[in-house]
């Protein structure tokens, strides 16, 4: 990195003046300048982030820029937590612990169950206007 020797011969004119690097991957805090009218060669310059005041104007870059999103890795929870892992771990359960919860219901209840539910599928289709002239 190179001094900035803001003097005089450099033709600055006396003011505050903003200083901002840029350089590609990097990221630098701007620095204000203030170059003295009354006494000249009389230069000041502090740091716009933190007002520290630089006896020296050497800048170090405060980041690396991030141009790109990194892509994240392949990951097994991902591909569980998504919709179709869920569907698919519904699927499994219905398939595996379902039958072995039905074995344990009494064949008494299992029977009672289809009664009702024959019984409310014809109190369903006394309701609709269509069902009737189709029995």
């Amino acid at each position: 990195m190179q001094f900035l020797n803001l003097s005089n011969s450099h033709n600055v004119s006396a003011g505050t003046h903003l200083i901002e690097v840029s350089a590609i991957g990097y990221f630098f805090s701007p620095v204000r300048v203030d170059v003295s009218a009354r006494n000249p060669g009389k230069v000041q310059a502090a740091l716009t982030e933190n007002r520290r005041s630089l006896i020296e104007l050497i800048l170090e870059p405060l980041s690396e820029e991030q141009y790109y999103e990194l892509k994240e890795p392949f990951s097994i929870m991902s591909l569980v937590k998504s919709p179709i892992g869920l569907m698919f771990g519904f699927m499994l359960f219905v398939m595996f612990v379902m039958p072995k919860l039905a074995e344990n219901v009494d064949p008494e209840e299992i029977r009672r169950t289809q009664e009702e539910i024959l019984r409310n599928q014809a109190s369903l289709s006394s309701l609709l206007p269509g069902a009737q002239s189709s029995n």
